[in-house]
């Protein structure tokens, strides 16, 4: 293995591979707009069903659970009958939104912009011949 080959990987391993985890948990399909709902105060499991479009309550009831596990929500349970259950986010959670909310802003301003590109790049490789 080369040097600089070698000093790269490490520095996948050293720099990227924690990141990288933590991201993948909450870059999930569903964590995002659980925890932009939830930025917005203390929400009960059927307003966050309502409000996230096309998750089912199986997937609504792991992610909160993975994200409660994360210490990014807090779950208060209060002592009524029926039980009330309100999700909230932790000051960590409260902090990754301010950086969620910008990465949704990002998008919101660029997505014509990547759609051109990707149709361009599709054309363009549709009129390439095969190089393999």
């Amino acid at each position: 293995m080369s040097r600089g080959r070698t000093r790269v990987t490490e520095a996948l391993r050293d720099e990227a591979c924690p990141v990288t985890e933590v991201l993948d948990r909450v870059a999930g399909k569903w964590s995002i707009g659980i925890l932009i709902a939830a930025a917005h105060g203390p929400v009960r499991f059927t307003e966050l069903e309502r409000a996230i479009e096309g998750i089912s309550r199986r997937m609504l009831t792991l992610d909160l659970r993975r994200l409660e596990r994360d210490g990014l929500l807090v779950r208060t349970v209060y002592p009524t009958v029926p039980p009330k259950v309100e999700y909230g986010l932790t000051p960590m959670a409260q902090e990754l939104h301010v950086s969620l909310t910008g990465l949704v802003n990002w998008a919101e301003r660029h997505r014509s912009a990547i759609a051109e590109a990707r149709a361009a790049c599709d054309t363009s490789a549709e009129q390439r011949p095969d190089a393999d």
